[in-house]
C-alpha cells in the first residue's frame, strides 16, 4: 500500500482575505475528509513574503488541522529553521506533538530565498551557524533538563508526548545538510533523489558513531490531481499548475536540487515533462509508487476542482489500492 498524502500550501494569486479565510476553511475540512478514509498524511510548508500568499505559518496549520482529525499525521516539509528562535520552535513543536499524540513530522532545512532571510533580519550568510544552533537547542530543549543556550541556564516546559523527542529530520541536497544530520544522529532527508547523498550520509553515520536513516523522495515523485477527463482538466487548471510551478523555479538557483523542480514554461510543456500529473483514477491505481502525493488546491486551484479531485482519490482509488493490499 502506497504511502498517501494531501499537500496544503495555500497559494492563491490575488486572493482577498475572504477568498482566502474561505480556502483555509475548505483545507481543514479536507484534511478532516482524508482523515476519516484513511488517508495516511498532510503536507504543508514554510514560504515567507510570496505575492500569492504561499502559507508563512505552517505549525499554525497543523494545530488546526490536528483538531480537526484524530489519525493523520501531518509533515511540515519544510520548516525554515535559521528563522525562528530555537526556544520559541522548540515550545511550539512540544505542544503541537502533546496536542496531537505524536503526529507531527519536522523537516528541518534552511531554506534558499534570501528574501525571505532579509523579510526577517536573519544574516543569509550565516545560515549554516544557526541552523546548527536550532537543532542542538532543539534536542535539548526536549529532554525537561536545563542547558545552556547563548550564556543562559534554561530549561523549557512541557516535555513533548513522543519519546525521546519529536520525529525530526534534517532536509537538504547538499553534503553539509547531510553531514548536520549525521552529526546529530538525525535522520535525513533529501529534497531529491540524490542516492550518492545517501551514502554520504552513511559514511558520515559512521564516521561520527551515530545512528539514523534517509527518507528519500523517489526518482519520480508527481504532484497528483485526479479527473474524469484528465484533458479537459489540463485545458481548464493547467494554469493553476503552471503558476506554482514557474513561481517555485524561480525561487530555485541552479545549485538547488528538488524532487518537484519543473522547467516548463507552458502548460503543454508542464503536462509532458510530468512534475504534475492529472490522472483519471484508474491510472491513478495503476501507477507504480511508493507514495501518491495528491495536490487538490495547487496554485489557486478552485476549492469545488480541489474536493472533486480528492473525493475522486478516496472514493475510486484507494478503496482499491486496500484491497490490492489485503491480498
Amino acid at each position: 500500500m502506497p504511502v498517501t498524502v494531501v499537500r496544503f500550501n495555500l497559494v492563491a494569486p490575488g486572493a482577498t482575505p475572504a477568498a482566502l479565510s474561505a480556502r483555509y476553511r475548505a483545507a481543514l475540512e479536507m484534511a478532516a475528509y482524508a482523515d476519516e478514509h484513511g488517508i495516511s498524511t498532510v503536507q504543508t510548508e514554510e514560504h515567507h513574503g510570496a505575492d500569492d500568499n504561499w502559507l508563512p505559518s505552517p505549525f499554525a496549520f497543523a494545530g488546526a488541522v490536528f483538531g480537526a482529525t484524530r489519525r493523520i499525521a501531518v509533515t511540515v516539509s519544510a520548516v525554515i529553521g535559521p528563522l525562528h528562535d530555537p526556544l520559541r520552535l522548540a515550545e511550539e513543536i512540544a505542544v503541537l506533538d502533546l496536542l496531537s499524540g505524536g503526529r507531527l513530522v519536522t523537516v528541518a532545512g534552511i531554506g534558499y530565498r534570501p528574501e525571505e532571510y532579509a523579510l526577517f533580519d536573519v544574516d543569509f550568510r550565516r545560515r549554516g551557524r544557526l541552523q546548527d544552533e536550532l537543532l542542538e537547542t532543539l534536542l535539548k530543549a526536549w529532554t525537561g533538563e536545563e542547558f545552556t543556550h547563548r550564556g543562559r541556564t534554561v530549561r523549557l516546559t512541557p516535555r513533548p508526548f513522543t519519546d525521546p523527542h519529536p520525529l525530526l529530520l534534517v532536509g537538504g541536497s547538499s553534503e553539509a545538510a547531510a553531514r548536520r544530520a549525521a552529526r546529530l544522529g538525525l535522520p535525513f532527508f533529501p529534497s531529491a533523489h540524490l542516492p550518492e547523498l545517501e551514502s554520504y550520509y552513511k559514511e558520515k553515520l559512521a564516521e561520527y558513531g551515530t545512528e539514523g536513516w534517509v527518507m528519500m523522495p523517489a526518482a519520480e515523485t508527481p504532484l497528483l490531481h485526479i479527473a474524469e477527463d484528465p484533458d479537459q482538466a489540463w485545458a481548464r487548471y493547467g494554469e493553476h499548475f503552471l503558476h506554482e510551478a514557474r513561481t517555485y523555479a524561480s525561487w530555485q538557483s541552479g545549485r538547488i536540487r528538488s524532487a518537484v523542480r519543473s522547467a516548463a514554461t507552458t502548460v503543454e510543456e508542464l503536462r509532458a515533462e510530468g512534475v504534475y500529473r492529472i490522472l483519471a483514477p484508474e491510472e491513478c491505481v495503476a501507477l507504480d509508487a511508493d507514495s501518491l502525493v495528491l495536490h487538490p488546491l495547487a496554485g489557486g486551484m478552485p476549492v469545488e476542482e480541489g474536493w472533486r479531485s480528492l473525493r475522486l482519490f478516496a472514493e475510486r482509488v484507494l478503496p482499491v489500492l486496500e484491497g490490492r493490499a489485503a491480498r
